[in-house]
């Protein structure tokens, strides 16, 4: 098996320059090669959603509860913080606002991609879970930010902190924020856009560890600037969290190969049967999560069984590596070429 760098297209094949082939990226057109076997294949694939064994209808509730929970305690928690006077019980509450306005996109995402593909929409409005992924992501890195620069204006000039009921909120926060991510456990987190709510959640419940160590420290000992200390952990937990929401939702926007999968290996995999000749423009992408397509141009032996040849790849990439979103263009390679060239004349004998 031979693989080539053509400029951009990558070839893979058993000897493409034995046949006198001709690529043309504009039309596809092929010297000799007389017709085309185009197949697409869903094998398996559902288009209304995603294919798993949550039911979108069952993610939406355990969103909705999740952020029943949240609203109710950000309420509780606004009201007590301005009755301490405490800016960490509002930075808190702040942050649970993050939360509800993450759920809640999520849950329009949702809705969103169940619509049916129509219009100049061919693939529907799926991505709009990826780019609510992205938001979330964005928000996280956003909110880390502010939060650390507040936490070093407190390691600056730390403000009074009232320890007793700030200890006593955050170990209530800790348990509502337990709740709210158990709820979205159960969601499928497979999607990008459950991932940014939940982890929306789960740094919302390290904040409050955080606020309930600080606000312990703080009665025990009288250290007020335990409480930006904690606030900077946090920060760091978010910037990790928003990175990589961000860097996945882009992959998906960028149409890169999902992690995981290595297109030089399935490329190979593809030209390995007998009946293949050479495989190039070859695509795999994700349309949303959990949603790989690939696409790709198949040439056979000359007198090979085009159809048979479409079939057996597809079988291969669903079977192998879970794809069942191909798009196949197989034609017949173009017979060999033999080159002639005139016979060498015989050079006079110099004197």
């Amino acid at each position: 098996m031979r693989f080539t760098a053509l400029g951009h297209v990558h070839r893979w094949g058993k000897g493409a320059r034995m046949y006198g082939h001709r690529h043309d990226h504009e039309t596809h057109r092929h010297a000799g090669a007389g017709h085309d076997h185009s197949g697409h294949d869903h094998t398996g694939h559902d288009h209304s959603g995603h294919s798993h064994d949550i039911s979108p209808d069952a993610d939406r509730r355990w969103l909705g509860l999740a952020l029943l929970l949240i609203t109710g305690f950000m309420a509780v928690e606004v009201v007590v913080g301005l009755l301490a006077r405490s800016l960490a019980l509002l930075s808190d509450a702040a942050h649970m606002l993050t939360d509800a306005a993450a759920i809640v996109l999520a849950l329009i995402a949702m809705r969103l991609a169940a619509r049916p593909a129509s219009g100049h929409y061919t693939y529907g409005l799926k991505r709009a879970e990826i780019l609510s992924a992205q938001a979330n992501g964005l928000s996280l890195l956003l909110l880390g930010g502010w939060l650390g620069y507040e936490a070093v204006e407190r390691l600056i000039d730390p403000p009074e902190v009232h320890g007793g009921l700030v200890l006593a909120t955050a170990l209530a926060g800790v348990v509502v924020n337990v709740l709210a991510a158990w709820c979205l456990s159960k969601a499928n987190r497979s999607s990008l856009n459950v991932e940014g709510a939940f982890q929306h959640v789960l740094n919302d419940l390290y904040a409050f560890i955080g606020t309930a160590v600080a606000g312990l420290v703080v009665v025990l000992t009288g250290f007020t600037r335990a409480d930006a200390l904690a606030t900077l952990a946090v920060v760091a937990l978010m910037f990790r969290a928003g990175y990589r929401l961000v860097r996945d939702s882009g992959r998906v926007l960028l149409e890169a190969a999902p992690p995981g999968i290595d297109p030089r290996g399935i490329g190979a995999r593809l030209a390995s049967p007998e009946a293949v000749v050479e495989v190039h423009d070859l695509h795999i992408w994700q349309i949303t999560s959990g949603q790989t397509a690939l696409s790709a141009h198949v040439l056979v032996a000359p007198g090979g069984d085009c159809h048979a040849a479409r079939r057996d790849l597809e079988a291969l990439l669903a079977r192998e590596y879970g794809i069942s979103h191909t798009t196949l263009q197989v034609e017949h390679a173009p017979d060999p070429v033999m080159q002639l060239s005139r016979p060498r004349t015989a050079q006079p004998a110099s004197s």
